[in-house]
């Protein structure tokens, strides 16, 4: 699968149904040496997506529980 693939879809935690962001607006952790996606980082937007503020979220590529046309779901802990 390739980042075109996955980007622009919305993430979505399936244990609270929150909406985490949209895949694009986020930092990729990637294996130097086999260039898989290990993680998402995703930062914590405020005002509209002008301002970040907080932590960031790391979500660990095998917390996708499914790919689908428009989303990617998740399972993580709150």
């Amino acid at each position: 699968m390739r980042y075109n693939d996955i980007s622009s879809k919305e993430i979505v935690n399936i244990t609270n149904g929150k909406r985490l962001g949209v895949l694009g607006q986020t930092d990729l952790e990637i294996d130097e040496h086999t260039g898989q996606i290990q993680s998402f980082i995703l930062p914590n937007y405020k005002w509209f997506g002008l301002k970040k503020e907080g932590e960031e979220a790391k979500i660990h590529w095998n917390s996708i529980k499914k790919i689908g046309e428009d989303m990617i779901m998740i399972e993580a802990k709150p």
